[in-house]
């Protein structure tokens, strides 16, 4: 085994990094710009099986090249370390950008490449960070980076901390990791930087380059579950919206539809994102960290079981825009205000609402079943006529379990109409000139549906 011969050598890796500016479709953009940043440290001298490592490494840079150079709208760019300095001058800064972004200069590239001798360190993350400055500024471009390397970080830096901190600012995504030989140490020490893949032979290495190629330049198919009770995919007409789990940017909205065939519509999403989905049902239910698997076509299940609210008013009403807050029970936070005469669809579960009547009505846990609708009905309001021979200080009270209950406060103006719910009130109030408080009064008066009752105060 390959493993036994190079047991304390270090380990041959690929890391891609994506760098992903938001973009307004699920395909790939027009344009993708790639850097490769080779490593050409004193230890790519080390023979493994018939070659030395900066021989294998050399080919694969080669044929990396020429694969994506087969894509349209592809620019190449060449960062290498550690080819600068000698290995005794231990230079941690030995990083520099060899052939820039540009279009047609793969020839370049591979010269350069050829021309590369092995002498210094190993400065991964100094490498890393500088490579953020390489890419041109253009919006809707992606932006990938591919590392050849023989070794562990040999420097002051941590990759992990570096991937991990680009990756919130929207430099790069979660990297692939292709070990060639390598340890289990190796494998534990760069989990953190991305996904990790082992490769033995040079013939495994020619095999991941491949998978990188395709992940990097191929959109992944997959569809969105929105599922019932019973696990059935049949939830739909609501709108996702997709964000990138790293950056929280949004990237996509999408109303959910099902297809010709009655099954969810296929989305095409870049499988080197991590994606938080929002379905905006009533309240929202959110999917975090969804990661696609490059070569299969994705499900992403989402439980959104759904029933219907309505709110009536019967007969004629003389309300405008009469509305029903609506909140999950035990919890803060409206959800939704909610006109009535309307039907809503509703996730299934226990909600409060105070509908916005005069006086408005409380309802403690209303329940929402699946495929049924629960109805709020309240009867049609009356009119009350409010006349006033004099300024006054007053306002419509009820009494509710024996306590005095604030309904509506009488205007300055001496006509005034109220729409109200039907039922018994009192209209408390003095004179404006009056100074003695004894001369408080008080008078009852009910609202009866479709009628107006007059009062003169």
């Amino acid at each position: 085994m390959i493993m036994a011969f190079v047991n304390n050598m270090k380990a041959m890796l690929i890391a891609v990094f994506l760098f992903i500016g938001l973009t307004a479709h699920a395909q790939t953009p027009e344009k993708t710009r790639i850097l490769i940043i080779f490593d050409a440290s004193g230890s790519m001298t080390t023979p493994i099986e018939k070659w030395t490592r900066i021989q294998v490494a050399k080919r694969m840079a080669i044929k990396l090249i020429d694969s994506l150079s087969t894509f349209k709208n592809v620019e190449l760019a060449l960062r290498v370390y550690g080819h600068q300095k000698t290995v005794d001058l231990k230079d941690c800064k030995d990083s520099r950008l060899e052939v820039p972004f540009a279009p047609n200069n793969l020839v370049i590239m591979k010269k350069r490449v050829n021309s590369l001798i092995p002498k210094g360190w190993t400065p991964i993350a100094y490498s890393l960070q500088e490579c953020e400055k390489d890419f041109p500024t253009e919006k809707g471009v992606r932006n990938l980076v591919i590392i050849i390397t023989d070794g562990m970080e040999e420097c002051t830096g941590d990759p992990c901390l570096i991937s991990q901190a680009l990756q919130k600012k929207g430099i790069f995504l979660k990297p692939f990791i292709i070990g060639l030989g390598s340890s289990e140490q190796f494998k534990f020490k760069f989990d953190c930087v991305g996904t990790y893949y082992d490769a033995n032979t040079e013939k495994d290495f020619e095999n991941v380059v491949g998978v990188i190629v395709s992940q990097a330049m191929n959109a992944t198919s997959c569809q969105i579950n929105l599922l019932d009770k019973k696990l059935r995919p049949v939830e739909t007409n609501v709108l996702m919206s997709i964000y990138d789990a790293s950056t929280k940017k949004l990237l996509f909205n999408y109303e959910h539809t099902m297809n010709g065939r009655g099954v969810p519509d296929t989305l095409f999403l870049d499988p080197l994102r991590r994606y938080d989905i929002t379905v905006h049902t009533l309240p929202q239910v959110q999917k975090n960290n969804v990661e696609l698997i490059v070569g299969r076509h994705n499900i992403v299940a989402i439980d959104v079981p759904q029933g219907f609210i309505e709110f009536v008013c019967t007969g004629k009403t003389n309300y405008t825009d009469l509305k029903a807050v609506v909140t999950v029970k035990k919890k803060a936070g409206t959800i939704h205000a909610q006109t009535f005469n309307t039907k809503k669809r509703y996730l299934c579960g226990v909600y409060e609402m105070e509908l916005l009547t005069t006086p408005r009505i409380h309802l403690d846990s209303v329940v929402v079943d699946e495929n049924k609708t629960t109805t709020i009905l309240i009867p049609q309001p009356g009119r009350l006529q409010v006349n006033k021979s004099r300024d006054l200080v007053c306002a419509i009270y009820h009494v509710v379990n024996g306590k005095m209950v604030w309904v509506a406060d009488i205007s300055d103006e001496y006509y005034q109409t109220i729409i109200m719910q039907p039922g018994k009130y009192i209209v408390v109030g003095r004179s404006k000139a009056e100074t003695r408080t004894i001369y408080t009064f008080e008078k009852e008066f009910t609202i009866t549906s479709a009628t107006t009752t007059e009062i003169n105060i």
